[in-house]
């Protein structure tokens, strides 16, 4: 167990300890005490039937839905619904290599997978907070990922889902280049098999990593416009150093690794014995299937072949020249999309 300045309300915002109880993983071992970092907007009602869930992506948090996602100008509006943001096990403030005491610490931490995440979101929303149905269940890339995983788990528990970014079963191409990022991080030597004294031991690793999301997490549009100009920088290399490798150096390494694993093997079809037709053919909520359309990991077209699988969906395609890291809302036109597509399918009887 070691400590991270960067998992702190002071960088993240504010957020609550939950804890969910011994969490049964789909590899065999057990969490104990398992507890999900949850930031709250808005008050439920009465009824309880204004909830909406959002789950988070691959070095995402609570903090970049509060900041791009969230209020009353958008359609995620504190004003209206009671919103969930669960961080997900493994991403540095939920349950984590690093900040897990004992024998399941640092490299000793056991796999996680995306089902691990939403049977832990699940007890989360209907013991804790005693919600029964959620309105909208919204996530993207990782967070696409349990959003189908939810919607294929929990139906009935799901009136509307949005998969941003993501797929609901992953790819070859994206387990490949993955896997370069776990490899940038486990050959740093700092690295001592999981085993450091504090995550600038890996600095060199970290700093690899976030070089291949400077390669894939952008389009290639993005560098060919010089776009990194309007995030305030003068050259491409200083938004290298400057914004990317900052952002992934302040990290610890097993969590980014905890999260690759899931995000390796995220696969709805497993419910199904591998069918992802099946699998999807259980999606009861309306769904709204949102790519972007210069995504280099998720492209439209893996997207639409498992849109044409939901029955009650649609295909809606936002377009960023920013790619998959789009997400973090580097543009105006991308969250005047999201909030359309999402202000849309929150309006869709279901």
């Amino acid at each position: 167990m070691i400590t991270n300045a960067y998992y702190t309300t002071e960088v993240h915002g504010p957020y609550e300890m939950i804890t969910i109880g011994d969490l049964v993983l789909e590899e065999g071992q057990t969490l104990p005490g398992c507890q999900l970092a949850v930031a709250t907007f808005g008050k439920l009602n009465q009824a309880k039937d204004n909830a909406i869930l959002i789950t988070t992506w691959y070095t995402g948090t609570h903090q970049i839905f509060a900041q791009a996602y969230i209020g009353p100008s958008h359609a995620l509006n504190p004003d209206k619904y009671f919103i969930i943001v669960a961080n997900q096990i493994g991403n540095g403030l939920s349950t984590s290599p690093h900040n897990t005491d004992g024998p399941l610490s640092m490299s000793k931490f056991p796999h996680v997978r995306i089902g691990d995440d939403v049977v832990a979101q699940e007890r989360l929303v209907r013991e804790h907070f005693g919600i029964e149905r959620l309105e909208l269940v919204v996530g993207g890339s990782m967070g696409a990922q349990q959003t189908y995983e939810w919607a294929v788990r929990f139906p009935n528990m799901v009136k509307r889902a949005a998969p941003i970014a993501g797929t609901a079963k992953n790819t070859p191409h994206d387990f490949i280049y993955t896997e370069t990022l776990n490899e940038a991080t486990r050959s740093d030597p700092g690295f001592h098999a999981g085993e450091y004294s504090a995550n600038t031991d890996v600095r060199a690793g970290l700093s690899r990593q976030a070089r291949l999301w400077s390669v894939m997490g952008f389009s290639t549009e993005f560098w060919k416009q010089e776009h990194w100009k309007t995030l305030g920088f003068d050259s491409a290399d200083a938004f290298q150093t400057g914004f990317m490798e900052p952002y992934f150096g302040a990290m610890d390494p097993n969590a980014l690794l905890t999260m690759a694993w899931k995000w390796q093997r995220g696969d709805v079809s497993r419910h199904t014995g591998g069918d992802l037709a099946a699998a999807l053919g259980r999606v009861t909520a309306k769904t709204f299937v949102m790519p972007i359309d210069e995504d280099m990991f998720f492209p439209v077209r893996d997207c639409a072949a498992e849109q044409q699988l939901v029955r009650n969906s649609e295909l809606r395609v936002i377009k960023s020249i920013s790619g998959h890291l789009g997400l973090f809302s580097l543009e105006p036109s991308y969250m005047e999309q999201v909030d359309r597509h999402l202000g849309e399918l929150l309006a869709t009887p279901a």
